[in-house]
């Protein structure tokens, strides 16, 4: 990583959606290592995504930074929007190409505000969530412990300091970007006890705990999406996939 390069990591979560949610942000730079988060009830997943950049990109220090910044997000709501959808939005009068009101858009329209005063100096980079990355990795748990109300222990200091912390936490090999863990069990629908079950009604995506609850909530509404999930990877990616067949 280069002393003149800002490196972000963000990522949100909610128990619900909307439920208690929860944000939280990896900061590198240079020589220095910092991690904040936060929460808030209620909240949708979504908008814990956009909490954890607002929260990142509004600071005084990020602004004022004089290299480049890169912001990784596992998020396609996230990363889509900062760098296609949300102009668009704004052309057309906040609404979607759905001719309906583009949700979260106080949020949206603060970080573009953010993203211009950036301008070319940032970018935006796509990781891959619950695939082993060190930061990512690092940033979900923060976040699920913010929004579990479990107030996390948050690091700040040197990048040498931080790689002692996280080898005491069970994270390793900082600075390749992969954690040291055991290959994670495929899925199963025989036999399997569901993690949750992710349904899209009328454009708006949630994730209920038992059957009983999508059920009632799926129940009779025509266009209707819904399927069981055995992880936490698998609701997140299922979660974003039905948010992204809401927006286009």
């Amino acid at each position: 990583m280069s002393k003149k390069e800002l490196i972000i990591y963000t990522d949100g979560a909610s128990r619900g959606n909307p439920g208690p949610g929860g944000w939280a942000a990896v900061v590198l730079a240079g020589d220095y290592a910092l991690e904040i988060a936060g929460n808030k009830t209620p909240a949708t997943n979504n908008q814990m995504e956009l909490a954890a950049v607002e929260a990142v990109l509004a600071d005084s220090g990020a602004l004022a930074w004089d290299g480049s910044v890169v912001l990784y997000s596992d998020s396609m709501y996230v990363i889509n929007g900062l760098t296609k959808w949300a102009k668009g939005w704004e052309r057309n009068g906040w609404i979607t190409s759905t001719k309906t009101p583009v949700e979260n858009k106080a949020q949206w329209q603060n970080l573009l505000v953010l993203m211009k005063e950036y301008g070319k100096r940032i970018s935006i980079e796509k990781v891959k969530g619950h695939a082993g990355d060190l930061y990512n990795e690092r940033c979900d748990e923060l976040a699920v412990d913010a929004a579990l109300g479990k107030n996390p222990v948050l690091f700040s200091g040197t990048v040498a300091e931080y790689k002692t912390f996280l080898d005491e936490n069970g994270y390793s090999e900082i600075g390749t970007g992969k954690m040291s863990t055991s290959p994670k069990k495929a899925s199963s629908s025989k036999g399997e006890a569901a993690y949750s079950y992710v349904s899209m009604v009328d454009g708006v995506v949630h994730a209920d705990k038992t059957w009983a609850e999508c059920e009632k909530r799926v129940k009779g509404k025509k266009g209707a999406k819904y399927k069981k999930v055995f992880s936490k990877a698998e609701e997140t990616d299922l979660m974003q996939d039905y948010t992204l067949a809401s927006l286009l």
